[in-house]
Order: structure tokens, then sequence, then C-alpha cells
């Protein structure tokens, strides 16, 4: 299996450090707020990254944080903590709204089929291993405390710019404010001091005085705890790359004395729409709730998204979720189809050869660097394909553990919902439109074709279409009158 790796730009086999064993670590949401669907497309990925390693033969450990402080606003070391912010806002308690939007993110990835990692680990219940961290930082000579707090010198650390490249192409960095007592522009904050002139809901105690962890030290101790000091894959959106996972590797190689802290950084692209930035200003934030609103399943969105490379950028338009959801529909009528045809033949060496490249091709599309779109393409083949029904059944269940979009589940829950508003309206359709559908049955049945149509055209002209499915018939109301 191969993955691009953001540090060594290119395509590389992932090996792991004590096989079959991998650790990935994939940074989670700072819960200051609502989970976007350009969240969600970064989680999908991430799922479908853990689920095609353990397809690989991987015995994976998932590791999530959650940051619920010390997040600052500018993403570095200045403004306020985007929680405080976000507080105020909302009007509710740091704590609460903390717990509020975990809870939401949470119900968006389970909507979206993203399985839980197996270690969710937040921020405020791992106090007293950042200060440890940083103790070891300081320990190791790295560190120097200025009026707002300690930060790392980055002077100490001659790779700073490994992964994010020279630092005149890190715009991130140039858009930072010069905090007053930085050494270099670049050095980072592992502990702020409480301001003097103002409370906070969430400080500590510290060695160096009260306060709250800077951002990027709670991913290094964190990951620390429950992957080891080295570990296999670290992901994230490309808006990481410039700060806060080059601060992550400079303040964990510094702190244990080892390199790589990590094997392979896979970054995933953003998501625009309608070709603009996502904004609640411009009116185009939406979340897995706008979605469902508007008549959408989640398990659309998730097609949707599996429909690009996680390396490119992707942009949503509400047309282009209404294809995915028609292609998703379409797939789940084909496959309550395949099941109910139970009859099931010997396959010929051809039929098995035809399967076994169709298995061989999805995989190799996976496993080399997550090409979705390629798999999904093997996936739509197997449909349009000459195999038996059942094979081809089997065949799709068996992608759809990989690409997380429970067709199966979706298709049964559908036909359930059909079959639901099917009575309902059975139950509206007046009497004599009833006289009429049945008259036009037992035309049929007769061979009367010309009375059949005639009776076909009344209803339409009373706003009833009828279809014919076998030996019967279905009543629906027309949507065009």
């Amino acid at each position: 299996m191969t993955l691009y790796n953001s540090f060594s730009h290119q395509l590389e086999e992932v090996v792991a450090i004590s096989p079959p064993k991998l650790g990935i670590y994939t940074c989670g949401p700072t819960v200051y707020d609502f989970t976007h669907i350009g969240h969600l497309r970064k989680y999908v990925f991430d799922d479908l990254l853990v689920r095609i390693l353990k397809r690989a033969g991987f015995q994976v450990t998932h590791v999530m944080n959650i940051t619920d402080v010390g997040h600052l606003v500018s993403d570095a070391d200045d403004g306020e903590d985007k929680m405080e912010k976000g507080a105020r806002k909302y009007q509710k308690s740091v704590w609460d709204l903390a717990h509020e939007f975990e809870a939401f993110f949470w119900k968006s990835l389970d909507a979206v089929h993203v399985q839980r990692p197996d270690v969710s680990c937040r921020a405020t219940d791992h106090i007293s291993e950042q200060i440890e961290m940083i103790q070891k930082l300081e320990k190791n000579g790295h560190t120097y405390v200025i009026e707002d707090g300690v930060y790392f010198d980055t002077s100490t650390f001659s790779r700073y710019y490994a992964l994010s490249g020279s630092s005149a192409d890190r715009e991130v960095v140039q858009r930072i404010e010069e905090t007053v007592g930085k050494k270099h522009a670049d050095d980072f904050a592992l502990w702020k001091f409480s301001p003097k002139d103002q409370s906070r809901q969430m400080e500590w105690e510290s060695p160096w005085g009260k306060g709250f962890p800077g951002w990027h030290i709670e991913c290094s101790a964190m990951s620390s705890k429950y992957l080891g000091d080295q570990f296999e894959i670290h992901t994230g959106g490309i808006d990481h790359v410039a700060v806060h996972h080059t601060n992550e590797i400079v303040q964990s190689e510094c702190a244990t004395g080892k390199s790589p802290f990590v094997k392979y950084w896979v970054h995933h692209n953003f998501l625009r729409v309608d070709n603009q930035k996502m904004s609640k200003s411009l009116g185009n934030f939406y979340t897995i709730d706008d979605v469902i609103a508007k008549g959408f399943s989640p398990e659309a969105l998730r097609l949707l998204f599996l429909g690009s490379h996680y390396r490119d950028e992707q942009n949503f338009t509400w047309e282009a979720l209404r294809g995915a959801q028609a292609s998703l529909d379409r797939l789940a009528d084909l496959i309550l189809h395949w099941e109910s045809d139970t009859s099931r033949s010997d396959l010929s060496e051809e039929k098995l050869a035809q399967i076994d490249l169709y298995r061989s091709r999805f995989e190799e599309a996976l496993f080399h660097d997550l090409h979705s779109a390629e798999a999904l393409a093997v996936l739509w083949e197997v449909a349009k394909s000459n195999i038996p029904s059942m094979d081809k059944f089997d065949l799709i269940r068996d992608f759809n553990e990989v690409l997380g979009l429970d067709c199966v589940a979706y298709a049964k829950k559908r036909k359930e919902l059909q079959q639901h508003a099917q009575k309902q309206v059975e139950q509206s359709i007046p009497e004599d439109v009833r006289a009429l559908a049945e008259a036009r049955q037992q035309a049929r049945v007769q061979r009367n074709f010309e009375l059949a149509d005639r009776l076909r055209a009344q209803l339409l002209e009373q706003g009833w279409v009828v279809e014919d499915v076998a030996n019967r018939y279905l009543l629906k109301p027309n949507r065009r009158v």
C-alpha cells in the first residue's frame, strides 16, 4: 500500500514500525462551533484510510484529539481562545459549549458512517501530560519565558522547515502578528499565561504560572501517550502544514530525542462551495442537518466526497449532490434486485476470474494513495457486468465494507420509506379513482387494451398516474398537475 507523504513529497510504501501494528493520529475538531460539510469531507477520507489500512492487513490503532482549549483565533499565538470567543457568541459556559459541539460533531460523523476512533482524547483531560512535555523541552534547553507565556525557541531546531518548506512559502506564518518578547517570528507558545486584567473559564496551575496550554502541544502530548514517541501516520488539513504540524514535529522530536516523530504525513485539501470559500457571511456554511433538511441522505454526501481525491480541492454544489443522490438510489434499487434473485449457479472459470479481477482492481485503486473515484468506477463496472446477481450483491457488499456507504442498509431503509409513503398515498385515494383503477385492471386482464388506455387517461385527468407492477398496479399523484 502506498500513500503520498507530505514530508517527502512523494508516494511511499506504508511500512509499519512493529508490524502488523500501526498507529494513526487524526487531527480532530476544535469544538467551538458547528461541524460543517468541509470538516466532514476530511473525516470521511480519514475513515476511508483507516478502513483500507485494515483491509491491507494492518492492526490499526486510531487516535483522534478533541481540541477544547488553547486554539487561538490566529491558529498560532495571537488573539483569544476560540472556545472563549464561542462561549460569548452562544452565551454558554465554555464547558457547556464544548460538550454541545462535540456531541454535534459525533452525530455528524455517525450520519456519514465514519467509524469512531479507538481513542478520542480531549485536551482538557490531558493538561498534566502537556505540562510534562513542556518540562522536558525546558530541561533540554528549547524554551524561554516572556510576559505572556512559555515559548519554544525554533532556533534550537535546525530542521524547522522540513515539512513546510522555506519560510518564504509559509503564508500563514507571514500573517502572524508579532508577539512582544518573541525571539523569532516562528517561535510558538507552549503555555499561555492567563491575562491579568480578565478572568478565563479555562485555566490551570503550572510550574510557570496560571494559564492554559498552547494549541500545538496537545497533539504531541496525547499522540505520545496513546501511540508512543514514534508512530506511522498523522493526518490533517493542508492548512495545518505550515504551522500546527510543523510545530508538532519540532516539539515532539526535541522532547523525546527521537526522529522521525511521524513516518507519513497525510494532508487533505479543501472543500469549496460554489467555487467560493465556505463562510457564514456568504451564506454557504452547511452542516449535515442542512443536507438532510434539503431532502438528501448523508450517504449521498459521502458518495459525493468519494468521487474526488483527498489531495484535490473539491467544489460542492447542490446540483452535484443531487447527482450523487440519484446514483446512490440507482445502486440501492439494483442491490434490492440482486438480493431478491436467490438463484445461484456454479460459476465458470471465466466468471470467477472476472470477479477476482474486479476485486483486485478495486483494491489496487485504494491501495495506491486512496484513489476512491477509481474504486467507484470499478463498482459501477460490476453493476453493469454479466456476472450473476447474487455474486454482484456479494461483491458490492464487500466493496462497501471499505467505502463505508452501507448501501445494503440504505437500500432497505429506502424501500421501507417508499412502502410507507405508498401506503399513505393508497389511504388517500378517493373511491371513484380506485374504482376507475380497478376497472382498468380488469380491462387489462381481459386484454381490452383500448379500454384500459381510456381509463388511464381518465385517471390522469383526475390527477393520478397508474403504474403497472407485475400482476398489480400502483396509483401515484401526478406531481405535474
